[in-house]
């Protein structure tokens, strides 16, 4: 299963096209922000016996905890460090790109703007993370 951290409902729409279109055998769930993110990980807030996630969709821009703060935390707890994080975002800006990975992110990528852009994401996503990566 992979979990996205997206607060905008157009983009979440936008994702699980993509990933039907892209043909990713995994199931795709879906938090408003950060601090949501955290509890689903830890399984609180509601978020209880729920599955853990091989891959994470990190948004950088959210409401309550942004993903940057989010980042940081997953990647100082020892027992969510492990899950790899993958920056999906709008910003382009370099300095976002060298904190994300500073803080831990496993690939930063910048969301294209059409709709083929995001399917040819989604399938680079499956073949890297869920076909040829070996995840814990």
């Amino acid at each position: 299963m992979i979990l996205m951290a997206e607060d905008d409902d157009d983009d979440r729409e936008l994702v699980r096209a993509a990933f039907r279109d892209a043909h990713v055998p995994v199931g795709l769930e879906f938090v408003d922000d950060g601090q949501a993110l955290l509890d689903y990980l830890r399984g609180e807030g509601g978020f209880e016996d729920r599955p853990r996630p091989a891959i994470i969709l990190l948004d950088l821009n959210m409401p309550r905890k942004d993903g940057r703060e989010t980042l940081l935390e997953m990647k100082a707890d020892d027992d969510l460090r492990e899950i790899p994080v993958l920056v999906l975002t709008t910003s382009r800006d370099e300095t976002d790109v060298r904190q994300s990975y500073r803080a831990g992110a496993n690939s930063y990528i910048s969301k294209p703007v059409t709709h083929a852009g995001l399917v040819d994401v989604m399938r680079r996503v499956r073949e890297y993370w869920l076909d040829l990566v070996r995840l814990p």
